[in-house]
Formats: C-alpha cells, sequence, structure tokens
C-alpha cells in the first residue's frame, strides 16, 4: 500500500528530512496559508504540519487524514478535540531541543548580568576610543555566580538550564504554578519564585492559565533589577508591561526569543522599544543544526511508527 504524504510548511524546518522506508508519495510545499490548507492537503492520509493551524473545520474537510504529524513540540494550533472526534492520530516532537533551548537561555542571562548589548553600543559608538583610561566604565557588569536563578516549568528543558547553572554557581529554585493551592515538595510558592529569583526565566507551555502570566503586578513584585528570561511561548508576559519596566528601572534586562504575534509583521512593543538592556531574538533558540536533526529524525521515526500500528510521541 502506498501512503500519501504531505508537508504544508517546508521552509520551517531547513535540514534535509530522512527518507521514509515505506511506499510513499510525497509532496511538499515552502508554505501553507489558512485559506490554501484544505488545497494543498487534500487526499492526503498523513500531513505534516509545524506551524499551520488545523481547527474543527479544516479536519471536516478532510476526510482522508489519518495522521498530523507535527514538527514541532507546541500543539496549540491543532484542535486536539476535534482530532479525537474524528480518528485523527497527532504525533509531535519531544525534548529534541532541551539542550539547545536551555543553551540559548542562559546566552541571554549571562549576556544581560554582564550587559554585553550596551558595552557593544558603546565601542560602536566610539566611546571606548575616547575614554581616558585604558577601559570603558559603563553599564554595571554583573557575576552569575552567587545569584539565585528561578525557573517556571521543571520539564527537560527547565531542568538542562538547571543543571548549566548551577555549574556556574547559582541556586536555582523551581516556582509552583501561579495560583497553586498546595505547592509541591522541592518547589517554592510562585509569589516566593518572584521576589526571590535574580533571574526568571520562563519554560512553560502557553494555555489559558498561564497566558499573562507575568504582567504588572508581578514585575513589580520582582527584585529590583532582576532579569526576566522567556524562551517559552510568546503570551506569558505582558509586553506593554514589560516594556514600561524596562524603561522604568524596575527590571534589570529582559532576553525574549518569542512574541505573542510570530512573525511580527506588525509591529510589537518590544521591537520598538530599542533598549540596550533587552535582547529579542527571532524564535530560533531551538535552531541549532543538530537540534534541528534530532527533530527531523523523529518526525520520520513517528510517521513510521503509525503505519506500522504502533504509537510512538503520540498526544492523541
Amino acid at each position: 500500500m502506498t501512503h500519501s504524504i504531505v508537508f504544508l510548511d517546508r521552509d520551517s524546518l531547513p535540514v534535509p528530512v530522512p527518507v521514509f522506508a515505506f511506499p510513499h508519495r510525497y509532496h511538499e510545499f515552502p508554505a501553507t496559508t489558512p485559506g490554501q490548507i484544505v488545497s494543498h492537503a487534500e487526499g492526503a492520509e498523513i500531513v505534516i504540519t509545524n506551524k499551520v493551524p488545523f481547527n474543527r473545520a479544516t479536519l471536516e474537510a478532510l476526510p482522508a487524514l489519518k495522521l498530523l504529524a507535527v514538527a514541532a513540540t507546541g500543539v496549540n494550533h491543532i484542535d486536539l478535540e476535534a482530532c479525537r472526534e474524528r480518528g485523527v492520530a497527532v504525533a509531535n516532537i519531544q525534548h529534541y531541543g532541551d539542550d539547545t533551548v536551555a543553551e540559548h537561555a542562559f546566552m541571554m542571562m549571562l549576556a544581560l548580568f554582564r550587559n554585553l548589548p550596551a558595552y557593544q553600543r558603546d565601542v560602536a559608538a566610539g566611546v571606548w576610543q575616547n575614554a581616558p583610561q585604558f577601559c570603558h566604565f559603563g553599564a554595571p557588569i554583573r557575576d552569575l555566580q552567587g545569584a539565585t536563578l528561578g525557573i517556571i516549568g521543571s520539564g527537560g528543558i527547565g531542568q538542562a538550564l538547571a543543571s548549566r547553572a548551577r555549574a556556574f554557581g547559582m541556586t536555582v529554585l523551581f516556582g509552583e504554578r501561579k495560583g497553586a493551592a498546595s505547592v509541591r515538595e522541592g518547589y517554592v510558592d510562585f509569589d516566593t519564585l518572584l521576589t526571590s529569583s535574580d533571574v526568571l526565566s520562563l519554560h512553560c507551555l502557553l494555555t489559558e492559565q498561564t497566558r499573562n502570566m507575568i504582567g504588572v503586578e508581578e514585575l513589580q513584585r520582582m527584585k529590583p533589577g532582576a532579569v526576566l528570561i522567556n524562551t517559552a511561548r510568546g503570551g506569558l508576559v505582558d509586553e506593554e508591561a514589560l516594556v514600561a519596566a524596562l524603561k522604568y528601572g524596575q527590571l534589570g534586562g529582559a532576553g525574549f526569543d518569542v512574541l505573542t504575534v510570530e512573525p511580527p509583521s506588525e509591529g510589537n512593543p518590544l521591537l520598538k522599544a530599542r533598549l540596550p538592556h533587552l535582547i529579542v531574538t527571532p524564535h530560533v533558540g531551538w535552531a541549532s543544526h543538530e537540534a534541528m536533526s534530532r527533530l527531523a529524525g523523529q518526525l520520520v521515526e513517528n510517521i513510521e511508527a503509525f503505519i506500522e500500528g504502533r504509537r510512538l510521541r503520540r498526544i492523541v
């Protein structure tokens, strides 16, 4: 039997995808808009999507669909309940980027504690060249050694970041969910995490419960001069409130790899701010060659397992 496979947004994964080991017809599109989904995926038994959304109406228009192979970990763009009702399996990618995302978060943390962007700006502006002595004392520099890192999200990425922080001599705290009635062993309550952390790093899912989890009140509760890192999902932080906290000196810096709307084609408060203690990267914390190659390998494994009747990384 020959199986039909369509990859709707191939350009979102710029590494080779291994060859499938079963008879198949394969077609790929560089990208797919919501209005093109049905025409691009029509007749396909297996559809690969990274960020192309699938709602109930789209699923109902694709009766041949049997598997949504998500080329990412997050599945908030998939109507999972509708998939269950229609018997459409969903498999995602898991733990492929734990180390690379943790490294990205740590890079931002280290750069902000050393105020690297501010010093780069000063050197480019000729400030060091005109200094009266051998060095230029500009923005304050702090050590990670002895600082406290608070982490929200104790999965693979959070644990990978914790191990790196401990190697630098940091104290690591894992925070309980905001509004939780009790605190699990090994965690601190959410408010204690805010008030105790020199760096707060987010590594949790975006849900209705976590949307704008860090807003005006939470930013005011954080330690003066603290650094906020978000390599998880846009929408976890109120971006307007964050810019205000940075401008008024409440925070010592922020590093974001994710924004509420991506790509930010209509702008974003963090992009307009142009602050030396704010680092924004274009959602590439996951995108090392090694991590993307692991992702591609898992993608093929998930599809082959489905064809063989095995459950592998299946969430539906």
